[in-house]
């Protein structure tokens, strides 16, 4: 086999690509139907809209998006054979996806608080379903970062890239999912 990769070998390997285009699209068809029940009531999905918490989720797009770039630069890191950088890039990685854990933490805290659990609305119940499904894809990101880094401290030349590329692909995926329902969360209602 030559060393040119085909499209039935991306980066990270074809199955990992498969439980990517899954997610996408089971999360597709999700934000599918918010944006068509919003837009049958939109004054009412508008109001609701109101009461999410626009800041915290603008620092949380930030969180991933840093661990994003962290993530992609481990991966460059490690074909570099710098695995004390790429150890650090997955660290770094891993305290974004954990900082917005938390941080989302806070914000269900706020909407239990007030009452906008998700027999409160079908806004609400699309917001719960579709931020909670994140962030245990976030969760499970952060955890294979971890896992990743792990190998790479204790194995360095005999980590495998595949997987490295394959738990940043994963990671890469909560990061595109969380800009799509950011802007229609949060900014189009």
């Amino acid at each position: 086999m030559n060393n040119t990769k085909s499209i039935f070998y991306p980066p990270g390997g074809i199955l990992i690509w498969i439980v990517i285009f899954v997610e996408l699209i089971t999360f597709g068809m999700a934000i599918a139907g918010l944006v068509y029940y919003g837009s049958l009531d939109r004054s009412i999905y508008h109001q609701e809209s109101q009461l999410l918490n626009k800041p915290i989720a603008t620092i949380n797009t930030i969180l991933l998006l840093t661990g994003g770039y962290f993530a992609a630069k481990a991966v460059q890191c490690f074909k570099e054979k710098s695995f004390e950088k790429t150890s650090k890039f997955l660290l770094g990685a891993s305290f974004s996806g954990v900082g917005f854990l938390l941080l989302k933490l806070v914000e269900y805290y706020q909407k239990i608080e007030a009452g906008l659990t998700m027999n409160h609305s079908p806004f609400f119940m699309n917001y719960w379903l579709l931020t909670g499904f994140h962030w245990l894809h976030v969760l499970v990101g952060v955890i294979i970062l971890l896992l990743m880094r792990n190998t790479i401290v204790k194995k360095r030349n005999h980590a495998s890239l595949e997987d490295l590329e394959a738990g940043t692909a994963f990671w890469h995926m909560c990061d595109l999912i969380w800009l799509l329902l950011f802007p229609i969360l949060y900014l189009l209602f």
